[in-house]
């Protein structure tokens, strides 16, 4: 019964394309104007208009399609868009903090060689923390013991003189900065090198320090430049640990002018309010100034 079935379907495959071939031959070899082409123009007739309709009305849900199908394509392209902009925007970010932190890099390599603190084997780091008092009393940097930081070294940044080293651990330590209320430096100021003690002036203004116990009747004025000392006081009051010559800052008032009380504002060359990498003066140990 399967073979007759198999049989039958074989035989009337083959005799539609027997007949498929028979009305192909006989289309291609007639004239346009024979029965063939007659019935095909006529089918044409019929079937057009049903075709046509049918395009139109099928039209809107082509376009319904293809509007889904924009619309998917265009916020595949707007993702795409975006995350391209925030790479462009992250690399730009990068590029710019990588040319500031060569710009102080650069500047501090610049002003070790300009105060000849080579010697000192100054060593970089990187401001870790910072003291979130308004004043920025202290400051963490990324270097330790383990580094030769110890306690009582001068820190400076690309600028000027920022204050000393207080507390030491193996991978990092604590600055204590000059506009701490504890700080105080025995500095030099003017061409003649008049000597003073140099403090804060008020807690939460790191822009204005005091420079105290100068001789009766010194000469200084506005515009004048304060460095470090380098020597003990006259008194033997305060020890310096900081090497003579570096930065502190610009006198910008005088109180009392003249007076043995007079009293000499400076601001400080640094600011104490943007510190990213500082240098710790890693004297050998046993050396003095």
């Amino acid at each position: 019964m399967y073979d007759k079935t198999v049989r039958r379907r074989r035989a009337v495959l083959g005799l539609l394309v027997a007949c498929s071939l028979i009305l192909l031959t006989a289309y291609f070899g007639e004239s346009s104007g024979g029965a063939l082409h007659g019935v095909q123009r006529g089918t044409s007739e019929i079937l057009n208009p049903i075709q046509e309709g049918a395009s139109r009305a099928l039209k809107p849900v082509r376009d319904l399609f293809g509007w889904f199908g924009d619309t998917l394509s265009a916020k595949g392209d707007l993702k795409d868009a975006r995350a391209e902009r925030d790479s462009f925007r992250t690399n730009a970010l990068e590029l710019d903090r990588l040319k500031r932190d060569n710009q102080r890099l650069s500047d501090l390599l610049e002003l070790d060689g300009a105060l000849g603190l080579k010697e000192y084997a100054p060593e970089t780091g990187r401001v870790i923390a910072q003291s979130p008092t308004v004043w920025y009393a202290t400051i963490r940097i990324n270097k330790g013991s383990s580094d030769g930081v110890r306690k009582g070294q001068p820190v400076i940044n690309e600028q000027a003189l920022i204050g000393k080293v207080t507390e030491v651990f193996s991978g990092s330590a604590q600055v204590t900065l000059i506009t701490d209320t504890t700080s105080h430096v025995s500095a030099l100021a003017g061409q003649r090198g008049i000597f003073g003690i140099v403090s804060p002036a008020s807690a939460g203004n790191p822009s204005d320090l005091v420079m105290e116990f100068i001789p009766p009747r010194s000469r200084l004025n506005p515009g004048d430049r304060v460095s470090t000392r380098g020597t003990v006081s006259e008194t033997d009051r305060l020890e310096s640990v900081f090497p003579p010559g570096i930065p502190i800052g610009e006198i910008t008032r005088i109180e009392n002018a003249g007076t043995d009380t007079q009293e000499v504002h400076l601001r400080p060359y640094a600011n104490l309010r943007s510190l990213e990498f500082v240098q710790v003066l890693t004297r050998p140990e046993g050396e003095t100034t």
